[in-house]
């Protein structure tokens, strides 16, 4: 069983960027396919991916402000968010695929105009 804690959320000003972690008890070298999701009230969606091999896809809302990357090294995937808009708020979780779905327990980003 992979567990997962997400930590760096926070509150910040329009405009500004947050570094989110998500940290896993296992080598991540094992596992394929980590991602980022988050909830707002009435809405949950994806929001950036990386596989082992460092191929990263986004939301088509955070294309060219968030970048997804992994270190292997540090069993930790990241989530660097730029340019950050009120419409970012959300619960942000990390996901792990490896036979079964893993989840964390989500890190509050809350962005003020």
């Amino acid at each position: 069983q992979v567990q997962l804690m997400e930590s760096g959320g926070g509150l910040v000003e329009a405009g500004g960027s947050l570094r989110l972690s998500c940290a896993a008890s296992e080598n991540i070298r094992s596992i394929d396919y980590m991602a980022w999701y988050r909830q707002a009230p009435g809405k949950h969606e994806f929001v950036a991916s990386i596989t082992s091999g460092g191929s990263t896809n986004y939301a088509d809302s955070v294309k060219g402000r968030f970048t997804c990357s992994r270190d292997n090294a540090k069993n930790t995937m990241y989530l660097q968010m730029n340019s950050l808009k009120p419409e970012d708020t959300a619960l942000y979780y990390c996901n792990a695929k490896k036979i079964y779905n893993y989840w964390g327990q989500g890190t509050q980003v809350t962005v003020s105009s």
